[in-house]
């Protein structure tokens, strides 16, 4: 377990890295993953820009979004984001929110995101828009409370986006890399509309086409190359994140269960 969870916070900074250098993030947005083993709690950043996270920088929050041990460190006010999100979906395992350029021209305008190339479908067709300003009137456009990230949540449903008008995008995946696969190509997608409609109308995929060609990442080799491509465009950037460190509490648990299994061995 101790193994496992190091991997995955090294992994979760890799993510963060990842989409800051794919120009899905910038200073601002972050990406989480629940813990392995623990879905009543999940990992995300201190308030840093991704593009500079470390597996130190992890911070372990429960569902209520409330760190398990004080930091000692800035936030990112918007974690309910995260949190609500994982209280409502079980199946969902890693959430990023990001505030992409390709997306803002329909953010701004409420036009529907729709897939016009076979990567594309991992947005889906028309996602849920949410208003922050329809529930909660005037605000400073930051989901810092549970009631609104519980808001969002309920937006989002069961589907993998929400277009958040005005603000940015809330994408979720089954996986870490499922969820950065889908922030990056629906972006990618969401870029080429925009582009589209300033020639003429666009031919979107069918929904049949929509649902074979969003599966291409899990049925196919595509996932795997995707992230070993990414991960390749990080490190010729110079922007690999460094190994995590064992927390204090995880070194005695491993020296404990080494005296155990030492204990074992010699009866």
């Amino acid at each position: 377990m101790v193994a496992s969870l190091l991997e995955a916070r090294r992994e979760l900074a890799l993510a963060n890295r990842i989409v800051a250098n794919e120009g899905v993030i910038d200073a601002f947005g972050h990406v989480s993953m629940r813990v392995p083993g623990r879905p009543d709690r999940y990992l995300l950043s201190r308030s840093r820009a991704p593009e500079l996270v470390t597996p130190d920088d992890l911070i372990e929050y429960d569902l209520d979004s409330q760190p398990l041990r004080e930091p000692g460190v800035g936030q990112y006010s918007e974690r309910v984001i995260h949190g609500e999100i994982y209280k409502a979906r079980p199946d969902v395992m890693a959430v990023c929110h990001h505030h992409c350029p390709a997306f803002m021209p329909l953010l701004a305008t409420g036009t529907d995101y729709v897939p016009i190339f076979h990567l594309g479908a991992v947005g889906g067709i028309r996602p849920p828009f949410w208003d922050q300003r329809d529930e909660f009137g005037d605000t400073n456009m930051l989901v810092v409370k549970p009631e609104e990230g519980a808001s969002l949540a309920r937006a989002l449903g069961q589907g993998f986006l929400v277009l958040m008008k005005r603000h940015g995008v809330t994408v979720v995946g089954t996986s870490l890399r499922d969820c950065v696969f889908r922030a990056v190509f629906s972006a990618r997608n969401a870029e080429y509309q925009v582009r589209a409609l300033a020639i003429g109308s666009v031919s979107a995929l069918s929904p049949g086409e929509t649902e074979l060609a969003g599966g291409i990442s899990k049925k196919t080799t595509g996932l795997d190359r995707s992230w070993e491509y990414w991960t390749l465009r990080v490190a010729k950037a110079g922007g690999v994140p460094p190994a995590a460190k064992p927390r204090a509490g995880s070194r005695r648990k491993a020296a404990r269960a080494g005296g155990r299994k030492a204990g074992r061995a010699k009866r």
